[in-house]
């Protein structure tokens, strides 16, 4: 595969301009230059990228600035400390595509880190100092950008078997790999998560064995690591590794309690944590909105705290969707995640068994009124949320369950239509109610307004103003 990979690189790193710039720049300040990591690995991957790393064996932040000024661009971030720059480059042959790159520099360099800190000490290295410091032997791979030996392919680690074996390993010995920064065993799992590779078993041991050193890492950075998992096209791969690792202990624990707990068998798979993955599985075949992934991956997150056996039922989880929805609110907090998300979040894990409620009962417009106005926008979010979460294995049963969500939802639209009742409120505000009523701001007018909408909701009136005004007249002397 070498020869091909060769050939594979050198014409795709042909196809930029750019490359034979900064080639003759390496050769006139007699430094050497490769490209390495990532974009080499998703070359051979057919997979696109935009992204490239550049090493160079020599002054990293001095190449940069000159490259830098052969391109005409003037914004480059550099950072002297660690011998690295970046910069975004618009490659004018693809400017009607809006492609861009992002460029980044680093000289080579052996790197030693504290106990306490995951930012190292750097001093100059050698090439192969540089490409052993690196995470995965998938990332080792470097292409000379060299004069005497452009083109070549340097592999150090065999990282191009590894690509074939879709293996994810460390070039050194993972415990000195992730002692350095123990973010990579994340990145681990990302990776395998992404690229749908497996892991060594000796990363697995060896994250076992490290977990703890996760606690120097910022939240920020977990989170970051953690939400790349649930964007990737199958999660349940990096989820499963992280729980395997006892990662998940460390970083969301109140996922690693799902595991083990057992439920009935008619309609989820057995085990809660196992139901789970299958769940976040099946939305991301439909659906790339990572805060639906996030809500599918804690739906169930209070079945632990809620479980009680009864005779002749067998395990019940009852009010773990409420308590689901509350616990939402410290777990944001904790991981920083974007609160902006919180109230969606925690709305559709109170919400996501209404649907299957209604699916199995004598469906009346009032309850239909009643979840839409409750899922407002996010109600196509909320049924592909409960589409994912039938995992039984009878396939049966999971035609039964899709077709009774199919006549809900046929009844929502119908209603919907009907009705118009996204963003639902009452079409007689408070303003006007205290000017018929005589009254002043007071509980008793928000008490009037929710009558008027529970008219509306019980299909008393309809959701108009003309109705609803009606309706103030004829009810207002019960609250006066």
């Amino acid at each position: 595969m070498t020869e091909y990979s060769s050939d594979k690189i050198l014409k795709q790193l042909n196809e930029l301009p750019f490359i034979s710039k900064a080639s003759f720049i390496a050769e006139e300040m007699g430094v050497e230059l490769f490209v390495v990591g990532g974009y080499i690995r998703d070359i051979l991957l057919d997979r696109k990228r935009s992204e490239i790393d550049f090493l160079i064996v020599g002054d990293g932040t001095e190449f940069a600035q000159k490259f830098a000024k052969t391109l005409g661009v003037e914004n480059i971030s550099v950072f002297k400390n660690f011998g690295t720059a970046h910069f975004r480059y618009w490659e004018p042959s693809r400017l009607e595509s809006g492609e861009n790159f992002d460029l980044e520099f680093v000289g080579a360099r052996k790197e030693s880190y504290s106990r306490t800190s995951r930012k190292p000490d750097v001093i100059a290295g050698t090439f192969k100092d540089d490409i052993s410091r690196r995470d995965f032997t998938i990332n080792t791979l470097a292409v000379s950008l060299n004069k005497n030996n452009f083109g070549e392919l340097i592999d150090l680690f065999n990282g191009i078997k590894d690509i074939e074996d879709k293996l994810i390993r460390t070039p050194l010995n993972p415990e000195i790999t992730f002692d350095d920064d123990p973010l990579r065993m994340m990145r681990a799992f990302r990776f395998a998560s992404q690229l749908q590779f497996e892991v060594a078993p000796e990363i697995i041991e060896t994250s076992k064995k490290l977990k703890e050193r996760l606690k120097i890492i910022s939240q920020e950075r977990i989170t970051d690591e953690f939400l790349k998992i649930l964007e990737s096209p199958r999660p349940s791969i990096g989820l499963r590794l992280l729980y395997d690792s006892e990662l998940m202990e460390v970083i969301f624990p109140e996922i690693s309690d799902m595991a083990g707990v057992d439920q009935r068998k008619d309609y989820h798979h057995k085990d809660v944590f196992r139901h789970t993955l299958m769940v976040v599985d099946n939305i991301s075949e439909v659906a790339d909105n990572v805060w639906l992934r996030f809500t599918a991956l804690v739906h169930d997150i209070a079945k632990p705290a809620t479980k009680k056996f009864i005779e002749g039922t067998g395990w019940t989880f009852h009010g773990h969707e409420e308590m689901g929805a509350r616990m939402m609110k410290g777990i944001f907090r904790r991981m920083k995640l974007p609160m902006n998300k919180l109230e969606y979040v925690s709305k559709l894990v109170r919400l996501h068994l209404r649907p299957m409620a209604l699916a199995g009962e004598e469906v009346t417009d009032s309850a239909i009124r009643r979840l839409i106005v409750d899922a407002g926008e996010d109600l196509e979010d909320l049924i592909t949320l409960c589409r994912a979460d039938i995992t039984s294995k009878d396939p049966n049963k999971v035609s039964e369950y899709l077709g009774n969500y199919e006549r809900v939802m046929k009844k929502v639209w119908e209603v919907e239509e009907k009705d118009k009742l996204r963003a639902f409120q009452s079409p007689v505000g408070g303003d006007e109610i205290m000017k018929v009523c005589n009254l002043k701001p007071s509980k008793k007018v928000g008490e009037i307004k929710k009558a008027i909408e529970e008219a509306i909701l019980e299909g008393k009136i309809g959701n108009n103003y003309d109705e609803a005004y009606k309706y103030l007249l004829k009810i207002k002397d019960e609250y006066l």
